[in-house]
């Protein structure tokens, strides 16, 4: 089986740029491709700033980050992205839709040996894989935020996934110094299925002025020993992302504990999406 040695990330938002820092940081060959211009600028400016960040905190020399740059390249088509890559990952806005026509127009390009992964945190690994000529190499490859930080990668196997691919993938976020953990394609995973609950949760305890916004996150954090807080964790994974989550979840599994609380439809309804911790549920909490 082809060793990987060069990576597509497809996508080059908050998850995208991460996996593109990440990777290349370990000693891949790492093409990022987005269609917009400027977020593909953006993440380039983010991960050189990764790079500096580490410096700073010692975790890495300036021979490390000028190598890792010099293994990292913006493509401008996705053909050129993903033309020859051993591993190619996608991190494009949650919708299965856009999902599948990319990975159409991947697999017409790349070769036999190479991984199709995708970074969803919801959706079907079948489904996303529906169409395609050899969907048995397709695996789901669920990263965390922030990408450089967080030591998980949960892969998703679908009914037809091959054995071989899922090992490669294993050996793979070895590779990464992350742990991976292998779990069957049904609605939400593993660790969406279970964070989703907590997440949607805090929001109603918000919402009903059961605690601050602080004091609700604080006891997750000091309580549990979680390293932050819900409130603060979907700010920072966006709340129209978190809402995106919860409505699949609703719908596939039928649980009324996955209804989105009236609270986070209206905050995304009114544009205020989180991104940064902070930027969502506390803004909310000092303006009313």
């Amino acid at each position: 089986m082809t060793a990987i040695q060069t990576i597509a990330v497809i996508g080059a938002g908050t998850m995208g740029h991460g996996i593109a820092y990440v990777t290349s940081a370990a000693g891949y060959t790492v093409r990022l491709h987005d269609a917009n211009e400027a977020a593909l600028a953006e993440a380039a400016d983010r991960i050189r700033a990764a790079y500096e960040k580490a410096i700073q905190r010692g975790k890495s020399s300036s021979e490390e980050r000028d190598a890792g740059l010099a293994r990292l390249s913006t493509p401008r088509t996705l053909r050129d992205a993903v033309l020859g890559a051993d591993l190619v990952v996608e991190a494009v806005p949650e919708r299965l839709e856009i999902k599948q026509s990319l990975f159409r127009e991947v697999e017409a390009v790349v070769g036999d040996a190479a991984l199709l992964a995708s970074n969803t945190s919801s959706l079907s690994i079948a489904a996303i894989a529906e169409g395609l000529r050899r969907p048995e190499r397709v695996i789901g490859m669920h990263f965390f935020n922030p990408v450089p930080v967080m030591k998980l990668v949960e892969l998703i196997r679908s009914p037809v996934t091959d054995n071989a691919v899922v090992d490669r993938a294993c050996a793979f976020v070895g590779s990464l110094g992350k742990t991976a953990i292998v779990v069957g394609d049904t609605p939400g995973f593993a660790t969406s299925r279970l964070g989703v609950v907590l997440g949607l949760e805090a929001i109603r305890m918000l919402e009903q002025g059961v605690a601050s916004a602080e004091d609700i996150d604080r006891a997750m954090e000091l309580g549990y020993n979680h390293p932050m807080g819900p409130l603060r964790l979907t700010d920072l994974v966006g709340l129209d992302v978190r809402l995106a989550i919860a409505e699949h979840l609703h719908r596939t599994l039928g649980a009324e504990i996955y209804a989105a609380p009236a609270l986070l439809r209206r905050l995304v309804a009114e544009g205020k999406l989180g991104r940064k911790t902070g930027e969502g549920f506390y803004r909310w909490e000092s303006e009313k």
